[in-house]
């Protein structure tokens, strides 16, 4: 017990371990994506920004030209690419530099020195040597002549540059998405979980001896209503086996009590000398036959549980049907009182071969023929009619046994076969656990085959036994 309330203080609800899991797997994917999201944006804005520096490159060099097609640097240059700067939002850190055909500056903004130039135009000219700047150019042309460039540089930290308004909404963004996927994985998880719940608080009131449950089947999924439903369907039948069980235990209580406490009174009276002579030993004569009666109750008991555990073994043997039939009738005549007529056999010419065991036949038969010895009526000799028949086209043979006897009622036909079930007519005449044809029909149905009430009045009865024929 204690080592099964620490394994369940170890496991975790399916609340819990869904929502914190589903949590984690979708806030690393939605951190990875945005991640991936802003290298490919800081990407594409340095491209934007390239290409932005690049036209107003171009709108320098176009602006740079006098009307004699010479380089003439305007005096409202400056005003312009401030303009510019302000209506592309391109950053403060842009210097922007015009040189004629030789290489010699004639303007930058911000002012520069020739070194300075120098050095700012190797680092982007020539990428390999140092990664910070980024150069746009624009040759200034006149008549298909080179006179000049306009170089626009920015560093790469500034064309990478992404807005903190950006960043901050972007967060948000994704802060929402993880709250909404955490909320709806919760929901759902609630949602399942909670039926779960109710049926496994059903199932300990159902392990406490409590079967009278009431679940709620009105959920709206069909996999969850059809759960609660079998639950509750299952919970029924539960009840049902409880209280068929209680009842049959009482039954087998009671018809085992019968026998011993008959044979205790007959032994005793024999012991303490109350008969003596030739009652003593119809006594103890009537206390054997109660001891058989007593070991027969139990055997059949035995024999029933051994074969719905699947404990018995039964063999699927190649029979010759005729040979068969006729030894277990005539073993079985032997035993028998002189109020039995010998048993009619109707048999076929031809060979007939079964398959099956030929052991658990003879328990059939013999237990069809005893039942019928059983239901003898008062006034009449018991007769009995044994026919093996073939089905043509259907792969199976029939023994039909048939009696003369008291018959069953039509009230107890549908019941013979149900275990520990005895007719209120044998209830009164014999003692037994009424598990004969019980027993009979599921070593019937172990061969492949099967055994049936097909008529029944008060002046006999017809069981069939069906068999697989073997060709």
């Amino acid at each position: 017990m204690d080592n099964l309330k620490r394994n369940n203080a170890k496991r975790t609800s399916i609340l819990s371990y869904w929502t914190i899991r589903y949590l984690l797997i979708i806030s690393v994917g939605l951190l990875l994506t945005a991640l991936a999201t802003l290298w490919w944006i800081r990407q594409e804005a340095m491209s934007n920004r390239l290409q932005t520096a690049g036209l107003l490159a171009q709108e320098i060099a176009d602006r740079s030209l006098n009307m004699e097609g010479s380089i003439e640097i305007s005096h409202n240059l400056e005003k312009l690419i401030e303009d510019r700067k302000r209506f592309f939002k391109l950053t403060i850190e842009m210097c922007v530099i015009i040189t004629d055909q030789q290489g010699q500056m004639l303007f930058s903004l911000p002012p520069l020195t020739d070194k300075e130039m120098r050095y700012k135009l190797n680092d982007s000219l020539n990428d390999s040597r140092s990664p910070e700047f980024k150069a746009a150019v624009a040759p200034i042309n006149s008549d298909d002549k080179t006179l000049g460039q306009v170089i626009v540089l920015q560093s790469k930290k500034s064309l990478r540059h992404i807005p903190q308004e950006e960043i901050i909404f972007f967060s948000i963004l994704l802060l929402f998405l993880i709250i909404l996927s955490w909320l709806t994985i919760y929901l759902l998880s609630r949602k399942l979980a909670k039926p779960i719940q109710k049926v496994v608080e059903a199932a300990a009131q159902i392990s406490h001896g409590r079967y009278d449950i009431v679940l709620d089947k009105d959920a709206k999924e069909r996999e969850i209503h059809e759960l609660m439903m079998s639950f509750e369907e299952m919970a029924g039948k539960l009840q049902q086996f409880e209280q068929s069980r209680a009842v049959m235990l009482a039954g087998v209580s009671h018809e085992l009590k019968t026998p011993v406490t008959s044979i205790k009174g007959l032994v005793h009276a024999v012991r303490e000398g109350v008969v003596e002579g030739d009652e003593a030993v119809e006594f103890l004569d009537i206390a054997l036959l109660e001891a058989g009666r007593l070991q027969r109750m139990v055997a059949d008991l035995l024999d029933y549980n051994a074969l719905t555990a699947g404990m018995v073994s039964v063999r699927h043997d190649r029979l010759d049907a005729v040979p068969l039939l006729s030894e277990i009738v005539y073993q079985w005549k032997l035993t028998q009182a002189e109020d039995v007529a010998e048993p009619v056999l109707h048999m076929p010419i031809n060979p007939l071969f079964l398959r099956g065991d030929s052991l658990r036949i003879q328990q059939i038969i013999v237990n069809l023929l005893n039942n019928s010895v059983q239901a003898k009526a008062p006034d009449r000799k018991v007769q009995l009619t044994i026919d093996l028949l073939e089905q043509q086209g259907h792969g199976f043979a029939e023994i039909r046994v048939q009696d003369n006897g008291l018959g069953i009622s039509s009230n107890h036909s549908e019941h013979v076969f149900e275990a520990f079930f005895r007719g209120s007519d044998k209830q009164s005449t014999l003692r037994g656990l009424g598990l004969g044809l019980t027993f009979s029909r599921l070593l019937a149905e172990s061969m492949n085959g099967s055994l049936v009430l097909e008529e029944h009045s008060d002046k006999g009865c017809t069981f069939v036994l069906s068999l697989p024929l073997d060709d």
